[in-house]
């Protein structure tokens, strides 16, 4: 179902930009690539069990190590690589002192917070001639414009246009969301979720837990970072804020919205979230942030499963409900 259900998405990827306008393409480009951003909180949150309030650290560093080795590189491939790797690094040097550490799950999500806030300090700081890698200067609060968008692997002249970069970056989003589906379905996705469920039964069975979730915590550094280039990539610009509290914020929001425990879920809470914070700015009437609280809100308190898993549940209780009054008919009516 889920490969069937990404080759019609896919296909629909490959021919929007001959239906949709430029400027909603643009939308789309960004609303896929925050979607990224998305299934790493819910990758490592909702499977692994590892609230980390502090996303954007990894969502940050990928998306300066793509700007920096954009520009001394001058090609886009080398750079995204970059921007996964620096990221798992991070997130394993990181991980490993506070997961071996015996840090429990509360004060890892503060650590993770006050290490974005740390990141976002340091990188506001950094304006001036001196703080440059190679030919990359940073620009502090300024932020880093100009940086190369996407080539052609192997064809630094060819640079993709904006509806090349939504082909790339919505299929990398259907690829992200695959890969790591199936991750949860071998063995080492089994094993996380035991350990989510119970860490005490599966280190007696001969798990290490710390080990596990050390990777997973890496794993979702990497994907966050590859988020991270592909933002910088729609918009050739990146900045501080991109470390800020109020993404941090938002992408724990896109994830209890669309439903812990599944993949599908942090995509459409993403996505619906990013279209109506969208919507709410076009009109200027009212607060972005003032509904999004309300939104958390009510769904805390009336749909605290999320959008994806309580549909899931409705969908199943229907068709049980439908085999069953399927079953009565067909008693009734045998002679």
């Amino acid at each position: 179902v889920a490969l069937i259900g990404s080759a019609i998405v896919a296909v629909g990827v490959v021919v929007a930009p001959f239906y949709v306008d430029l400027f909603q393409i643009m939308q789309l480009t960004v609303f896929a690539a925050m979607a990224v951003l998305a299934l790493s909180l819910g990758f490592i949150w909702g499977y692994g069990g590892i609230l980390c309030f502090g996303q954007t650290c990894f969502f940050g560093l990928g998306a300066y190590a793509y700007a920096v080795s954009a520009i001394n590189f001058g090609d886009s491939t080398p750079a995204i690589a970059i921007a996964i790797l620096v990221p798992v690094v991070f997130a394993a040097l990181l991980g490993y002192f506070m997961i071996y550490g015996g840090i429990s799950d509360v004060y890892l999500g503060v650590i993770t917070l006050t290490v974005s806030l740390i990141l976002f300090n340091l990188v506001n700081s950094t304006a001036g001639d001196f703080y440059k890698i190679g030919d990359a200067r940073l620009g502090g609060f300024n932020g880093m414009p100009g940086v190369p968008t996407f080539n052609m692997p192997g064809n630094t002249g060819y640079v993709l246009s904006p509806e090349e970069a939504w082909t790339m970056t919505g299929l990398a989003l259907i690829a992200v969301y695959l890969g790591l589906r199936l991750l949860i379905a071998s063995s080492f996705g089994r094993i996380i979720i035991a350990i989510r469920e119970n860490e005490t039964r599966a280190a007696l069975l001969g798990y290490d837990p710390r080990i596990y979730k050390l990777v997973t915590f890496m794993i979702g550094g990497a994907v966050a970072g590859f988020a991270g280039a592909l933002y910088v990539n729609w918009g050739a610009f990146v900045s501080p804020t991109i470390f800020a509290l109020g993404l941090s914020a938002q992408i724990i929001i896109w994830v209890i919205i669309g439903g812990r425990g599944t993949l599908i879920g942090p995509v459409i809470g993403c996505l619906l979230m990013q279209w109506m914070v969208t919507e709410i700015g076009a009109q200027q009437k009212l607060d972005a942030n003032f509904i999004l609280g309300a939104i958390l809100i009510v769904f805390v308190l009336l749909v605290p499963k999320g959008i994806a898993p309580t549909l899931r549940d409705l969908t199943l209780t229907r068709m049980q409900t439908f085999k069953s009054d399927t079953a009565k008919t067909a008693v009734k009516v045998k002679p």
